[in-house]
């Protein structure tokens, strides 16, 4: 029961911004609970008026009265079923934009320590699973409940002593109804988990498809998810068993309750004391009070599954994004960007120590060295997705700290290894994320060596290009994301291996146009190819986190071992 307090408060706040459709809501709950307390209140008259009086006079006039509460009960159902979803869908509909929200604020090791697939799975059949429970359940059992306030009083108000006598047996439910209730949170908490695992399962499959294929191991694939498929369907049938004994358990009550109301209102009967209006007009509502009683019971069960996936969204909402963001604009020039006994460790690994190097406008600075040398680390820092361990860089002579991320970012754009093509116009991939202006999208195709396979494409810029990108070559996409780059006009350029998927021709176009539109910007090119960074200002050499020298091509070529090592790998 607290699990399930908690539940409603968690969504409170919510329900008080729609304060007139809930108020029909709950009128409509009041209609449809008193009309069916109506309906077991006329068994009385229409039994003692009708079949044993003959009242000639109310033989008209109860059924119209009888048709007038189902009227009355039909309304007040549309009016629960019809606002509460509105309330339940509109609250769902904000929380799926919170959680993303949320979500997007988020650090990058939040997402290299969470599987896409949990994000997912959380994102939407969590939320779905709340849902249900909100715009159906909770509106539901509301209504109930108050269906079995309104016949608890009647049959009070007919027979306290066979009231009391009946109702004793359902306190005799709480306790199995209570052990069913944990038995199903705690399944429905596995389900949720398992579920998330099918969905980052689905993820990796659909995302490595050519991987798979070219390997040949669909069969090996299809087993794996087949095992979590089928462990999903058992937690899921437990699940089903334990819901599906409350009914037996409160039907094997009720016949308990019914079989003492026959044998105490039937020896009423028999000696006057009791009509037999009065008597079958207990009997059914009765039968009618159970019947919500067991709804109430099979929905707190069902509402289990909700709380344990409120619980998991929650978790998601509480979080705060270890990266703060700042306060300051970056909305001048950047002059110069200094690293200053800059040191960077993820989790125990040391990735950067103790950087120390200097990056003016209108210079080309490339980073060069052996995997895990600590080029990535440096991007990272630049764009905030870490956070260094010790010293400070800084933009001019503010701290990176103090800036918003938003503007940060506004002013970086980054060409990664990784090409990001989205399922989108032309168009649409270049400006990304800002207002499509089509004279400025062509100098960037022209700028990035794009252009001209684009005029062939059969809508040009406005044609659509697949997921991922599928319909065009790898150094086709690699140029669209440079022009991507170029679209934002940025302070700050990046490029991660920008030409490595490009032919020898391509590759000294997309060098020239870099050349060309990083005159007056900062531009940091990671390159595994030295011949892509000869004319560099500045070459920094990365081993082991460790900055080993810095310079110019020519000098580092004199003075640098590790650079001529690198050099003479790619002879």
């Amino acid at each position: 029961m607290n699990d399930f307090i908690t539940l409603v408060k968690q969504f409170t706040p919510y329900f008080k911004e729609y304060k007139h459709k809930l108020f029909w809501a709950i009128i409509g709950m009041i209609f449809a609970a008193a009309g069916t307390a109506l309906i077991a209140y006329m068994i009385k008259p229409v039994l003692d008026k009708i079949f044993i009086e003959k009242n000639d006079h109310l033989l008209y006039l109860l059924p119209f009265g009888l048709v007038g509460v189902y009227a009355l009960k039909s309304l007040g159902g549309y009016l629960q079923a019809y606002y509460s979803a509105f309330i339940g869908q509109d609250i769902v509909r904000r929380l799926r934009d919170q959680m993303v929200q949320k979500v997007l604020s988020f650090e990058m090791d939040f997402f290299h320590s969470m599987r896409s697939g949990e994000l997912i799975s959380r994102s939407v059949n969590d939320i779905e699973r709340v849902r249900n429970v909100v715009s159906s359940m909770i509106p539901m059992m509301i209504r109930e409940i108050l269906t079995i306030f309104f016949l608890i009083i009647y049959i009070i108000y007919l027979n306290p002593k066979m009231a009391l006598i009946t109702l004793i047996f359902l306190p005799l439910a709480a306790k199995p109804l209570s052990m069913l209730a944990k038995k199903m949170k705690k399944l429905s908490t596995t389900s949720q988990e398992m579920l998330s695992n099918l969905t980052a399962r689905l993820s990796e499959i659909f995302n490595n498809i050519e991987m798979i294929k070219a390997n040949a191991v669909e069969s090996f694939e299809q087993k794996r998810f087949e095992k979590e498929n089928q462990s999903i369907f058992k937690v899921n049938m437990k699940a089903v068993r334990t819901t599906e004994l409350v009914s037996p358990i409160m039907e094997i009550l009720g016949a308990f309750a019914a079989a003492a109301v026959i044998i105490l209102g039937g020896a009423e009967v028999i000696q006057g004391r009791l009509s037999v209006g009065s008597f079958f007009s207990f009997l059914t509502a009765l039968f009618m009070l159970y019947t919500p009683i067991k709804r109430v019971s099979r929905m707190f069960n069902q509402i289990q599954d909700a709380i344990a996936a409120s619980e998991r969204i929650h978790s998601i909402l509480k979080r705060e994004p270890k990266i703060a963001d700042g306060s300051q604009l970056l909305d001048s020039p950047v002059e110069k960007i200094i690293f200053k006994d800059v040191s960077l460790s993820y989790d125990d690994k040391e990735a950067l120590s103790k950087i120390n190097f200097q990056a003016k406008r209108g210079e080309k600075i490339a980073l060069v060295g052996n995997s895990g040398g600590g080029k990535s680390s440096i991007v990272n820092l630049l764009l905030r997705f870490y956070e260094a361990n010790h010293g400070e860089i800084l933009f001019n002579d503010t701290n990176i700290e103090n800036f918003t991320l938003k503007s940060l970012r506004n002013n970086i754009s980054i060409v990664t290894q990784r090409v990001y093509i989205l399922n989108d116009t032309v168009a649409a991939n270049v400006a990304y994320g800002h207002a499509i202006n089509e004279d400025k999208v062509t100098k960037a195709l022209q700028s990035a060596n794009a252009y001209e396979f684009i005029q062939q494409l059969s809508h040009g810029i406005h044609t659509k290009i697949n997921e991922f990108g599928t319909n065009l070559s790898g150094g086709q996409r690699q140029r669209i994301a440079i022009a991507r780059a170029i679209y934002r006009n940025p302070q700050i350029f990046i490029f991660d291996e920008a030409t490595s998927a490009l032919d020898t021709e391509s590759e000294q176009k997309i060098t020239d146009a870099i050349n060309a539109i990083a005159r007056d910007k900062i531009t940091f090119i990671i390159a595994h190819r030295m011949n892509t960074i000869v004319h560099a200002d500045k070459i920094v050499v990365l081993k082991e986190g460790k900055i080993v020298c810095k310079g110019k091509n020519s000098e580092l070529l004199k003075h640098c071992s590790e650079f001529k090592h690198l050099k003479g790998l790619q002879k």
